[in-house]
């Protein structure tokens, strides 16, 4: 097996031969996915660096990687600074470096599979012609990498309408009209969620997303191509899709869209590649960027889905409930297990349920200072951390089932915590309250409601620096689009039917993490004036850790919230649990 040395010597012999002066390889795959299977994980190969997010630059003497500030001591413990410089992407952006440390004149190889359609546009304007990019044909890691993973043959799974509520013939009959509305024959569908969820189909290509590693195309007719390999469709596969569904080998993509030459067809730019666009210039179509038709009904999820996810969330309650039980009981014996071993403990509580088909998310398994990193991956550490006494431990997990996806942060005291990690908790629950509590008129977006679980942080002076609610998929993609509660702009408005997760939280750096979040899907409560009112629903039941609270900066009114919660789950989960379990349950849930 190459070092990483070699691999760096290899790139170069690379741009030698190719008459360019360097080359950017980013922490992505063909598919933009934000999970990448082992097969593609180019930036790992290069460098060395495992994280998530991240950029490589290479030219002929010098080498930089750039992260930010949650991988900034996992990259100096994985990448050789002696190879590349490490620099953190707010504080020295890539496009900067380049431009300091390269001639003007230069050529930079980028392979387009690997950047959005609009990059190109956006980069070439910031390098302001001083350095020239060029598309490469050949990937030089897919040309050196050897002994490089295997990419999994597992067989398409055949989702039934149980499951999914709605058959993939009425879903392409519904969007069949919509792309005809639009003026155009067909939308050439890159988003891997989307192909799952249009066929009624899931996979196990990429890790923790249900997906397959595809291309399609749709047509207003509501005919529909699948580009995947052939060794991939199941038995039943024609009977379960539906009528006019035929599946090619991935490399008659350019001759079907040829098919279609001088036709106006519908490209989603935001979420596609360059060589996307590019094969459908090639192919003399018009395009016309509009959003994947398939994002929002994706996103509302039907009566079944719903139901399929209320139910999941039960099964999913009991492993929470059988592990923070077991937690408790082993911190009371003096036992403070280190993160790898909590984590697996979680993990295979989970597996054990009916219908799980793995983890929805690696599980974040965060020790006393360590959950002050809210991405957190005891796994990117030589050790990993241990349980520390009087602070607390933070874990956020999830899995995917049949019936749907759970993503559950709970936040837990081992031993007695600090009085302002308990003011903090509390003041993250009581926006956790406010957002969950909230009703809104329908054309309200999640950056309306945003300040909602801020507010009493803001009150102190204190607030957190990630997003407080991210869609979720129903057995698809953990972070699913397009809705988003956050401080950023984001147009759409919540709709019925929608899952988003509800997690504010607090982190004191080299001290503690808080967060606590629960999924909750958007629901109709009433109307107001002949207006729709919104609000929302709990999906997760899993006790919030009472001892540690602050009961003098609480309303009663929050009081109230938290006991009725409470009450809700013991309802729903004690008929599944028993023994020592049971009664932790219902120490757990003894109201304030």
């Amino acid at each position: 097996m190459s070092t990483i040395k070699q691999n760096l010597n290899s790139i170069r012999r690379w741009l030698v031969e190719n008459d360019l002066d360097i080359f950017i390889i980013p922490h992505a795959d063909e598919y933009l996915s934000e999970y990448i299977p082992p097969e593609n994980e180019r930036l790992a190969w290069a460098t060395g660096f495992t994280g998530s997010a991240g950029t490589a630059i290479v030219s002929h003497e010098k080498a930089a990687i750039f992260v930010d500030g949650r991988y900034t001591v996992q990259v100096k413990q994985q990448v050789d600074s002696s190879l590349y410089r490490i620099l953190h992407i707010s504080n020295n952006p890539w496009i900067k470096w380049l431009t300091d440390n390269h001639n003007s004149g230069a050529k930079i190889g980028y392979d387009p599979r690997m950047h959005r359609a609009n990059w190109k546009i956006i980069t070439e304007k910031k390098l302001k012609e001083t350095i020239k990019l060029e598309a490469v044909t050949e990937n030089p890691i897919d040309l050196y990498w050897d002994n490089r993973p295997k990419s999994v043959e597992d067989k398409a799974i055949l989702l039934d309408q149980k499951y999914t509520g709605k058959s993939s013939l009425d879903k392409r009959l519904e969007l069949g009209k919509v792309i005809g509305k639009n003026g155009c024959k067909a939308v050439f569908i890159t988003q891997l969620d989307s192909i799952a969820w249009l066929l009624n189909i899931r996979g196990t290509d990429v890790p923790c997303n249900p997906v397959l590693l595809s291309h399609g195309i749709l047509y207003a007719d509501s005919t529909f191509d699948l580009f995947i390999p052939e060794y991939k469709i199941p038995d039943g596969f024609q009977q379960h899709v539906g009528e006019n569904v035929q599946a090619f080998s991935p490399d008659k993509i350019q001759t079907r869209l040829g098919e279609l030459s001088g036709s106006k067809v519908q490209f989603d730019a935001a979420n596609s590649n360059i060589w996307a666009k590019n094969i459908l210039s090639k192919a003399k179509l018009e395009i016309l960027e509009k959003d994947d038709p398939c994002t929002l009904p994706k996103a509302c999820k039907n009566s079944v889905e719903i139901e399929g996810m209320k139910n999941c969330h039960i099964r999913d309650a009991v492993a929470e409930c059988n592990f923070l039980a077991w937690l408790d009981n082993e911190v009371e014996n003096g036992k403070l297990h280190d993160e790898g071993i909590l984590a697996d403990k979680l993990d295979s509580l989970r597996a054990e349920q009916a219908d799980f088909r793995g983890i929805s998310f690696g599980t974040i398994s965060a020790a006393g200072s360590n959950a002050a990193m809210c991405h957190y991956s005891h796994k990117n550490y030589d050790t990993p951390g241990k349980l520390e006494i009087d602070s607390v431990y933070l874990v956020d997990s999830g899995g995917q089932y049949l019936d749907g996806t759970t993503d559950i942060t709970r936040t837990v005291a081992i031993g007695s915590p600090s009085d302002f990690t308990k003011k903090a908790f509390t003041l993250v629950l009581k926006g956790h309250i406010a957002l969950g509590s909230a009703q809104f008129p329908e054309g309200i977006g999640g950056q309306h409601l945003d300040t909602l679980a801020r507010q009493f942080l803001w009150h102190e002076g204190l607030d957190f620096d990630h997003g407080t609610g991210h869609g979720v998929g129903s057995y698809l993609n953990v972070h699913e689009g397009p809705h988003r509660i956050g401080k950023g702009s984001n147009k759409v408005p919540l709709k019925e039917g929608m899952v988003v997760s509800n997690e504010p939280g607090y982190y004191e750096e080299g001290q503690f993490g808080i967060r606590i979040e629960n999924l909750i899907f958007v629901k109709k409560v009433g109307e107001v004036n002949g207006k729709k009112l919104l609000g929302f629903e709990n999906l997760t039941f899993v006790p919030i850790d009472t001892r540690l609270l602050d009961h003098s900066i609480m309303t009663q009114k929050e009081k109230d919230w938290l006991n009725d919660y409470h009450n809700e789950v013991l309802e729903k989960v004690s008929p599944h649990v028993e023994g020592d379990v049971l009664e932790w349950l219902e120490n757990a849930t003894i109201p304030i």
